[in-house]
């Protein structure tokens, strides 16, 4: 398993040379640049916007910025962003980092708790009035869009229920201890339920397919016949095995969650990584852009990697050594 690991760390790193490729060229394609809004400024001598796009580089031929971007980030530093004045890109991704990851496990934390019991029973009992409630709840949910989900959430739970708080991640500064972690748990409810709305949707079904299909294999017959109670077919023999395709989700996953909060996070005005990076891209803070977009893709690969890694706690019989 340790020889693996380590030749799937060592695959990483011309992968992320790719990655880094696509994503300086797709951040440099798009038109205009970081002054691009200053330039309609007319108080703004054009000597001075000339000035400023040589002191950051933008005057440099491409190759060169994309090296002097790649040395810079093989050493840990994003640089400075062209947008915040005298902050690190690093300075800015930390000071986000951690309320896009509580709202991403949260939202993660409600698929699996609420995706994976229901798609059992949906296979125990199919064609049940629990069975058609799932099926409907899940297309309603990959139909339903995020933004259109998170409005509906907000109207219903906050503005007429007030049950729930709309915006931000607390309500007043100041709180501390169980007061401040239940304060920021309720603001994660809205924006955690509408993140993770399509994934419970489509992981109730895969559930609910798979552990179909694997009850009507032979082996499941196999296993009834030799006396075994309910109880340990369907948990040790049946979950075991369908779980393997959904671990193959899971391990996309984490990544998606956090690509995903951009649109969220935006309408619920959450002060996370996807507020940042939507906002680095209306002003074209290409540092920003760039280390957010390297940050989600080791975030993807990383999540492969475990996927396989629990591929063999799952299923005693893959071994990679």
């Amino acid at each position: 398993m340790y020889k693996y690991i380590i030749r799937r760390v060592l695959q990483f790193i011309p992968m992320l040379f790719i990655v880094t490729v696509v994503i300086f060229a797709l951040a440099y394609a798009a038109p205009g640049d970081p002054l691009s809004g200053e330039i309609l400024d007319p108080n703004i001598p054009a000597e001075v916007l000339e000035e400023r796009r040589e002191a950051l580089g933008l005057n440099d031929p491409v190759p060169v910025q994309y090296w002097n971007w790649l040395s810079s980030v093989a050493v840990g530093d994003f640089g400075q962003s062209m947008h915040y004045t005298g902050r690190s890109v690093s300075e800015l991704i930390s000071s986000r980092l951690m309320n896009t990851l509580y709202l991403s496990l949260f939202a993660l934390f409600i698929t699996i708790v609420v995706a994976i019991p229901i798609g059992i029973y949906s296979a125990r009992k199919p064609y049940s009035l629990l069975d058609y409630s799932a099926t409907t709840f899940a297309f309603l949910g990959l139909a339903t869009p995020n933004f259109f989900a998170a409005l509906i959430g907000i109207y219903v739970f906050s503005f007429q229920l007030g049950w729930f708080p709309s915006q931000g991640t607390v309500s007043t500064i100041g709180l501390t201890g169980f007061e401040l972690f239940f304060d920021k748990l309720r603001h994660l409810v809205l924006p955690g339920f509408t993140l993770g709305l399509a994934s419970t949707a489509i992981y109730m079904r895969y559930m609910r397919t798979e552990m179909m299909e694997v009850m009507g294999s032979d082996f499941i017959r196999t296993a009834k016949a030799k006396g075994l109670g309910p109880r340990p077919v369907l948990y040790k023999h049946t979950l075991r095995n369908a779980l393997i395709p959904i671990i193959t989700l899971l391990g996309f996953e984490f990544g998606t969650l956090l690509s995903g909060a951009v649109i969220t996070e935006a309408v619920f005005n959450y002060p996370g990584l996807g507020t940042l990076f939507l906002n680095s891209i209306m002003n074209r803070d290409y540092p920003v852009i760039m280390a957010i977009n390297l940050l989600l893709a080791v975030t993807i690969l990383i999540g492969n990697l475990l996927a396989d890694i629990f591929y063999a706690v799952v299923d005693p019989r893959i071994r990679y050594d």
